[in-house]
């Protein structure tokens, strides 16, 4: 299991998880960490990947959820869309990073006292590893689901009315210097992570409220 987009000032944050077992057979020739390929190279792996692994899914979590849960409850909740989006159970997670974020100490602990088990239960067992994109193909091929899925998305985003200015199809709604001009200029938009320090000022109108918010690209 990987993310995406933890980073972002916009646009949702993105798990991937591709599940494999003994019997699955090696990965696709040029799986890597998703920051290594090129966005060609991504899609180009995709297709290979939907067949590779017993099964693989990708979560979620709007840039609202992030505002509501912090980054970590947006994490959890995006892990848990895309474990539950691969439609088998899961023996063990291998989590890149040293930070478990899937598990939820408190709902899970309960639960898990309480005896629940199957589909209400918690998460499964989770191992960290830091760097497991660049070593395990599993990881390293969720991440590049993950991302490409999340890409996409934000390309979407930047076709909506008012929101070509932040140049998402570009920089994915990450601090690139465009983006950090546009949010300037316009504030921010209802994509965008408010709890998050955008340098914009408080109080900012949305670009719903400006009345060049129907503007488009020529």
């Amino acid at each position: 299991m990987d993310e995406v987009g933890r980073g972002a000032l916009a646009g949702p944050v993105s798990v991937g998880v591709v599940v494999v077992d003994a019997a699955v057979g090696t990965a696709p020739v040029g799986v890597r960490d998703s920051k290594d390929l090129s966005a060609a190279r991504r899609e180009a792996l995709v297709p290979q990947l939907l067949r590779w692994g017993v099964a693989r899914g990708v979560g979620h979590a709007s840039a609202a959820e992030v505002d509501a849960r912090g980054i970590m409850g947006a994490l959890r909740t995006a892990g848990r869309r895309a474990l539950e989006a691969c439609g088998v159970e899961v023996d063990v997670v291998l989590l890149d990073g040293k930070h478990d974020w899937l598990t939820d100490p408190l709902s899970d602990g309960l639960l898990a006292g309480l005896g629940v088990g199957g589909a209400m239960s918690a998460t499964p067992p989770v191992v960290t590893r830091t760097k497991a994109d660049r070593t395990c193909s599993s990881v390293a091929a969720a991440s590049v689901l993950a991302k490409v899925e999340r890409d996409g998305l934000m390309a979407g985003l930047a076709r909506q009315p008012g929101m070509w200015p932040y140049g998402w199809a570009r920089n994915k709604g990450y601090a690139a210097a465009d983006h950090r001009e546009a949010l300037e200029r316009r504030g921010p938009s209802t994509h965008h992570r408010r709890s998050w320090r955008l340098g914009v000022q408080d109080g900012t109108s949305t670009t719903e409220d400006l009345p060049w918010a129907d503007d488009r690209e020529v």
